[in-house]
């Protein structure tokens, strides 16, 4: 276990944040660094075509040692942390044998991880954590994941009595700005399937996420001096706020759970004469889905109506899909990942991801792709920890999810 905690405090102090606002890719070179370190530990490891390429992308392959068919496997996690909290000079804190109390992260800024508010904490009583030091985020998610796979490299190649086919390894840049497969090449990776590493709490199995679309939405008003504005303003912001109120309120994300959708005011801008504003819809059900693209639509039409023609402007853009769709056909791959929990002891937990993974936008690709644990808490914050045994029980599941397909 020591070798996996040195790697994943090797990996958290790279610094590796991804830009939202970048046209580049990947969004930082900064990111290459961390992945010019998994190349070399890959080759010293023994992993002999381990490459980075131009996007940054970071493959290597362990050959099939068995004389069978199997399937090439691949296993997958990201490089990137994310852009919502400071993630340069992360100084991580362990926690040897949590006594279930306050964690004071920092006396300075008086930030505690505390069960009371986080009650899961409690789960992991006994255990080593490593948290925060309060200025920063982890990033755990997702090198965790990275730390799992990159462990799971060194057992086998440890073992060579160990029965296996093709292990394929990618690590991706960029998937915290939603870009992390713009430039994967899914025929030169090789595998017949794969899975991400990049779910949170302990036995966490993933194949269902939302639908995903963007609603670029610009309202244009006519401003004049508000002395003489009678029969002649037209305020871009209030229509802004005809439009919010015409949308369902209990859709908002506030007031939704579980695989309930929702529509959501991401962010807005405005002045009386132009007001800008993105939502973001979502639905794991494809037909609600459509009903709410269909709702952002008749609305903005209903407001040129009343407005006058090109006063509301409407761009929406699909983003990605429910890959249950993709998974549903080869089922084995969920199937066995479970088997693959209960063998190491862990009861899994599956669910339907609030959100998206490359493993989603992987699984339109040709490369279906089901989620699983890393281990890590409280993402994108300073309040992430991760419990080192969640970590370990990650390599675990995948070393029993390869000795399950070579035995078949």
């Amino acid at each position: 276990m020591s070798s996996l905690v040195d790697r994943f405090l090797r990996y958290v102090k790279i610094d590796t944040q991804s830009d939202p606002e970048s046209t580049t890719f990947p969004s930082t070179e900064k990111q290459k660094d961390l992945a010019k370190v998994l190349v070399d530990e890959l080759k010293q490891l023994g992993v002999k075509d381990a490459e980075m390429d131009k996007y940054g992308y970071v493959t290597g392959t362990i050959p099939s040692n068995v004389k069978n068919k199997v399937p090439a496997i691949g296993f997958l996690a990201h490089m990137d942390t994310s852009p919502s909290s400071p993630g340069k000079d992360v100084n991580p804190q362990i926690i040897d044998s949590y006594d279930g109390r306050d964690i004071i992260l920092n006396k300075k800024l008086n930030l505690v991880l505390s069960p009371t508010e986080f009650p899961i904490l409690k789960d992991y009583i006994g255990q080593t954590l490593i948290t925060t030091d309060g200025t920063t985020l982890l990033g755990a998610d997702d090198k965790a994941g990275i730390a799992a796979i990159m462990s799971a490299v060194e057992w086998v190649m440890q073992h060579p009595e160990f029965k296996h086919g093709d292990f394929k390894i990618g690590f991706t840049p960029d998937e915290e700005v939603g870009r992390g497969v713009d430039f994967f090449d899914v025929k030169k990776f090789g595998a017949e399937f794969a899975y991400t590493l990049d779910g949170a709490e302990l036995g966490q199995l993933e194949y269902e996420n939302f639908n995903a679309a963007s609603a670029h939405v610009i309202v244009h008003g006519k401003q004049v001096h508000p002395g003489t504005a009678k029969g002649f303003m037209k305020n871009s912001q209030l229509i802004a706020f005809e439009l919010q109120r015409m949308l369902p309120e209990v859709e908002r994300p506030e007031f939704t759970e579980k695989r309930e959708g929702f529509i959501h005011l991401d962010h807005m801008t405005g002045t009386v004469e132009t007001t800008d504003m993105v939502y973001i819809i979502r639905d794991h059900d494809k037909a609600k889905f459509e009903h709410k693209k269909a709702l952002m639509t008749e609305a903005c039409a209903f407001l040129n109506t009343r407005f006058g023609a090109g006063t509301v402007e409407l761009d929406l853009t699909d983003s990605y899909f429910n890959m249950k769709e993709k998974i549903e056909p080869v089922m084995h791959i969920v199937d066995n990942a479970r088997k693959a929990m209960l063998a190491a002891g862990i009861t899994p937990k599956e669910g339907a991801v609030r959100g998206g993974t490359d493993g989603s936008r992987l699984s339109y690709m040709g490369l279906p792709c089901p989620n699983f644990f890393a281990g890590a808490l409280n993402f994108h914050s300073r309040f992430e920890y991760v419990p080192v045994p969640s970590m370990q029980k990650a390599v675990d599941v995948i070393l029993k999810i390869l000795e399950i397909y070579a035995h078949l």
